[in-house]
């Protein structure tokens, strides 16, 4: 097939094709292998495209289609390309922290901003006036821990509520002790003892099981889930930590959870 006798809209078939496939997003890796056209007269189309509102470029090399319904936000939802973007990207993943803190009903503050766990080498956020994704490092995790769920382009890969909790305070300096306590009320209702101990076990840091350990026996009174906590890391716990990392350690400590109250904490709700 020649250069030639590629029709002018190919680009815009090949939009509408993926759409009857159920695909929102495509790579420059994707387009060049499927039109054999000079990679100038590529770009330029792609750049018609743009202009025309009918992709939007999320990243070098990976795009997004734009239907007519999504026009005024200028991006489809995350969940409609995430699964695309990082297997392109060939990475492991998993959406979470607040992000699936909403997806399973802790939804008071809806986030306008999407938090994904990877693994190395770190990928640089993405923040512009239409989209916001934070990327998160993590060397493991337990993939029984993470769900798939259904989307309107397929699938995506998300935290259970048990992980969720417990990255919540892995993450502590970024998310916030407020905005954790808050999810926490809300999440609670979706975390099934079973699995909280299941994964619990097998979370590596310690400091994030003690520091969820203390919120739901002090914070939230749910001695159930806090004693399941306390049972696995009884004799890992050892020198006294702050509740809050990347503060000073001056506060009341809780001699059961070793953990120095070092911030005030109160619920949005």
């Amino acid at each position: 097939m020649s250069e030639a006798v590629v029709t002018y809209n190919y680009l815009d078939e090949y939009l509408d094709e993926l759409r009857s496939k159920g695909r929102y997003a495509f790579t420059l890796d994707e387009a060049k292998e499927r039109f054999p056209v000079s990679d100038k007269a590529l770009n330029q189309n792609l750049y018609r495209l743009k202009k025309k509102k009918k992709i939007v470029q999320v990243r070098k090399g990976f795009y997004t289609l734009l239907p007519a319904e999504y026009s005024h936000q200028g991006i489809i939802p995350v969940n409609m390309f995430i699964d695309d973007m990082m297997k392109a990207l060939g990475k492991n993943y998993y959406v979470g922290l607040v992000s699936a803190a909403a997806l399973h009903g802790a939804g008071h503050q809806q986030p306008m901003e999407t938090f994904i766990i990877t693994e190395r080498p770190a990928l640089r956020d993405i923040k512009n006036k239409k989209l916001k994704l934070n990327f998160f490092i993590k060397n493991e995790w337990n993939k029984e821990d993470v769900n798939e769920i259904k989307t309107e382009a397929g699938y995506m890969n998300v935290s259970s509520p048990e992980l969720t909790a417990l990255d919540l305070l892995y993450y502590a300096e970024s998310i916030g002790m407020n905005r954790i306590l808050t999810i926490l009320e809300e999440l609670v209702e979706a975390i099934r003892p079973t699995s909280l101990k299941k994964t619990a076990k097998y979370y590596s840091q310690t400091a994030a099981i003690q520091r969820l350990g203390y919120l739901l026996e002090v914070e939230l009174e749910n001695e159930k889930l806090a004693e399941i906590l306390y049972r696995i890391i009884a004799d890992r716990i050892g020198v006294n930590i702050p509740l809050m990392p990347g503060k000073d350690k001056i506060g009341e400590t809780n001699p059961r959870w070793k953990i120095i109250r070092n911030v005030e904490i109160e619920s949005d709700l």
